[in-house]
């Protein structure tokens, strides 16, 4: 298949719809939680909610790096960006994430500070060449899958030797995350969370392949299935779920074979290893102080890394408490069950971060469920 349009079919969707009533067994609830927010998004942006029977039921989980970074991370880059010396390079998303206090990077940009979009790595390195009189930061964040474009920054940094650029690095792991989500109190001692497996996230895949959560599964008894983001490649990931439950399996299985392999893609993990390694300890919204879940630039490269360049303190903030943005990414609450959603807290005026990027839970389900829910309200 070629075009996007062959993975939107109506009929096909239909008909996998069928399969997946036919062979859910009645009296058993089926639960998965797709890991990524892409997965979240398509599934609320094609409705394919409504072509599941009643008893399968999707839990968005938090596959949004946006989402996951904790407010004292953001406080962190705002003290940062706000010293006069300093240019603060940041991807659009992180403008509005809501720091402690109703801050943000947008806010201190309008204070005088020197926040700047950028589009990529390369345009981090383009202006440190461009003003070697300023100190040049790139806020670097995200899951394995962006993580490689930072490795080569650095390395290009090195390279050219630029001594004004260095790395706020935000890095953070998949499969730990999927990890912790099933070790947290939640689902280990409350049991306000069921899962029976995991929609596996693409892009992550595409660089780290399906062997990392071969382990996962079999430790946890979960069956995990890669999929791809259209709407067929979700529904047939479903039906792959819905099947290794109904036979008792827990394995990972591949539906996203047009893109990811078992090994992954073995240059960008040999370039993230040369460069990074594991943190004792990383805060991610939602799952508090986790060990061994993000990434640092070891010390060969401490000359780029800006926590040791600037002495960056470590910053712990407590979130709006009236937010349920940390139960919604750990599966918990949905959107709608936060008193604060589609009432002061908007996508145009976001309390939390799983409003801000449009692959968050609730910025899906503003931009598509709430009609939705209108739908079967008036239907009811």
């Amino acid at each position: 298949m070629k075009y996007a349009d062959e993975f939107r079919d109506k009929a096909i969707a239909q008909g996998l719809a069928r399969t997946i009533a036919a062979e859910v067994e009645r009296q058993r609830p089926y639960r998965f939680m797709e890991f990524c927010g892409g997965h979240t998004h398509a599934i609320a942006r094609y409705g394919l909610e409504d072509l599941l029977p009643a008893n399968v039921r999707m839990i968005h989980g938090p596959g949004c790096p946006v989402c996951v970074l904790p407010a004292g991370r953001i406080d962190m880059a705002i003290r940062l960006a706000e010293r006069p010396e300093i240019i603060l390079c940041i991807y659009g998303d992180l403008m509005r994430v809501p720091g402690s206090q109703g801050n943000s990077l947008l806010r201190a940009k309008a204070r005088s500070a020197d926040v700047r979009m950028v589009y990529s790595t390369i345009d981090a390195i383009r202006i440190a060449e461009q003003t070697p009189e300023r100190e040049v930061v790139f806020f670097a964040i995200g899951f394995e899958t962006t993580t490689p474009p930072t490795a080569v920054m650095i390395r290009l940094a090195e390279k050219k030797r630029l001594t004004n650029f260095s790395v706020f690095c935000n890095h953070v792991l998949t499969p730990s995350a999927m990890h912790n989500i099933l070790e947290s109190p939640d689902i280990r001692t409350i049991g306000r969370v069921e899962i029976d497996g995991f929609v596996g996230p693409a892009h992550v895949s595409t660089i780290i392949g399906t062997q990392p959560y071969e382990f996962f599964a079999e430790e946890f008894g979960k069956p995990v299935v890669i999929s791809g983001f259209e709407p067929l490649d979700m529904m047939q990931s479903i039906l792959m779920l819905v099947r290794q439950v109904n036979e008792g399996r827990h394995e990972v299985e591949n539906q996203y074979s047009r893109a990811v392999t078992r090994e992954g893609n073995l240059r960008a993990k040999e370039e993230v290893s040369d460069i990074f390694e594991l943190r004792d300890r990383f805060e991610w919204r939602g799952l508090g102080l986790v060990p061994y879940r993000g990434l640092k630039l070891k010390r060969a490269y401490a000359q780029f890394d800006a926590e040791i360049r600037f002495a960056m303190n470590e910053l712990h903030v407590a979130d709006n408490p009236a937010c349920e943005c940390g139960a919604i990414l750990r599966g918990v609450k949905k959107p709608t069950d936060c008193k604060l959603f589609g009432t002061v807290c908007t996508p145009e005026t976001p309390i939390g971060s799983c409003m801000v990027s449009s692959e968050g839970a609730c910025a899906a389900h503003w931009t598509y469920g709430r009609f939705r829910d209108h739908q079967l309200r008036r239907a009811s």
